[in-house]
């Protein structure tokens, strides 16, 4: 039976998608096999089982949807964006050893290289399902331009929702960090930024487009005041905290001798932990680590790819889920995970996780499908407009084509999503504005976003070179 609601104002246009399987992944996992939404201006009018009801007013498309799977957008809570041009290096090597390597590259990128980037990955990102993304970006050279808003411009052309967590480094190599001299901001000068980003950019509202985080990077690549004032400045604004976190066993290793506590004593000690805080990683957690994410609402942000890219363990998702803590899906830097896609993920979570002690019983594929829609929206503290499909949340939906020659044989939908090869996108919408149609992205040209990157990339490589 449809649910609906009462528009408060009169529809502009309603959007009619129907025939279609349904994933709503809402509190009870409720599903269709063949069923309908109704979009009404930017929000979810109505969900149901069987075709739309024909006299709706103000209809503008109807869509059909068989053979198909409509689910929420998939929600990305942890990317670097500029790593898109950099992608490739340094394919052999552990955390610690990569960062060192590339460091010195990335700390000359300009405006016109991070715009090319963000637009090469979110392209990629959002024809693969992705409506919300959020981006870390930590390096700010001296001379590169307004890097935060080439990033968000670049992003307002592709059209998924944002939030652009503000990143920092004030920890270099002569303070005992992992970054050069050269690529870091003072204390001060890095909180300022962000301040300004926060004040400049960050949109509360309901259906916002651009949210702004504090992202100090690391504990390895700042410091203990900026982790500190970073938080305080965040609660005072009332945004969201993000950081790298447990990485690996190096990244342990370093805290204890640093700080003489582990990194999860360390985040609390300076105020770190809480629901307004989600962390990128988190492999290496013991189960007090666990416990004390759970009992504060701290967030992950899993990356099974890049942590089987640079060696870095497999996180205990099982463990964390059971336990209570927030949970969503990251592609993380497309230079550790260079596909740089997120519906690929699911797939990956749900194998990586049943290689560790709960093998088989690790997750199941609609566990998977939850990590990448609603868990990530509570982990970016969206649930309550984004990652299911509910009357009256946002209109960000995907259609999945599963009728080719990929999927047709596997007759449960979600199971094809997820345990089979990348599914195409018929239709995604944010906020019900069509970003793809037919596998192919509205708002750029996707052969020129790959020449722009190429250029920006081979450019980065000769400044790099000393070119």
């Amino acid at each position: 039976m449809a649910s609906s609601a009462a528009p408060d104002s009169p529809v502009r246009q309603r959007i009619v998608i129907e025939n279609c399987a349904i994933a709503t992944v809402d509190g009870e996992d409720t599903e269709y096999t063949a069923g309908h939404v109704v979009v009404a201006d930017q929000v979810i009018e109505s969900v149901g089982a069987g075709p739309a009801p024909e006299a709706l007013a103000n209809v503008v498309r109807r869509v059909d949807g068989t053979g198909h799977l409509l689910t929420p957008g998939l929600v990305n809570t942890h990317h670097h964006f500029y790593q898109w041009i950099t992608r490739g290096l340094a394919t052999d090597h552990n955390l610690f050893n990569w960062l060192v390597a590339l460091y010195p590259t990335w700390a000359r990128i300009d405006e016109e290289m991070l715009a090319a980037a963000t637009r090469g990955s979110l392209a990629m990102m959002v024809r693969g399902g992705v409506t919300t993304a959020s981006d870390h970006h930590y390096v700010f050279p001296d001379g590169a331009g307004d890097l935060v808003g080439a990033e968000l411009r670049a992003a307002a052309e592709v059209g998924a929702r944002i939030t652009l967590a503000r990143g920092s480094m004030d920890r270099s190599e002569k303070d005992g960090g992992l970054p050069p001299d050269f690529a870091v901001e003072t204390t001060e000068g890095a909180l300022l930024a962000t301040e300004e980003a926060l004040d400049r950019y960050h949109d509360a509202s309901f259906g916002s487009k651009v949210h702004i985080a504090v992202a100090p990077c690391s504990p390895f690549s700042v410091s203990t005041e900026l982790l500190r004032q970073g938080a305080e400045l965040a609660r005072r604004k009332g945004v969201r905290l993000h950081t790298h976190g447990s990485e690996t066993v190096e990244e342990e290793k370093f805290c204890h001798e640093l700080f003489g506590m582990g990194p999860t004593d360390y985040f609390r000690s300076t105020g770190w932990l809480g629901e307004d805080v989600w962390m990128a990683h988190c492999v290496h957690m013991t189960d007090e680590d666990v416990t004390a994410f759970a009992a504060t609402g701290t967030g992950v942000a899993h990356c099974p790819s890049s942590n089987a890219r640079l060696a870095a363990g497999i996180a205990r998702v099982p463990d964390m889920l059971r336990a209570g803590v927030p949970v969503g899906l990251g592609v993380d830097g497309t230079a550790s995970n260079e596909s740089g896609e997120l519906h690929t993920e699911l797939r990956n979570a749900l194998l990586v996780n049943r290689l560790g002690p709960h093998r088989e019983a690790a997750l199941t594929a609609r566990q998977a499908l939850r990590l990448g829609t609603l868990g990530g929206a509570r982990v970016l503290g969206r649930e309550a407009e984004l990652g299911s499909v509910e009357v009256g949340k946002l209109a960000d939906l995907v259609l999945w084509k599963l009728d080719g020659l990929g999927h047709s044989t596997i007759a449960d939908p979600v199971a094809a999503l997820v345990f089979g090869a990348a599914a195409p996108v018929t239709l995604s919408l944010v906020g019900g504005e069509p970003v793809v149609e037919r596998g192919r992205l509205t708002g750029v040209d996707e052969d020129e976003v790959a020449r722009a990157a190429r250029t920006q990339a081979r450019r980065l490589a000769r400044i790099a070179a000393g070119g």
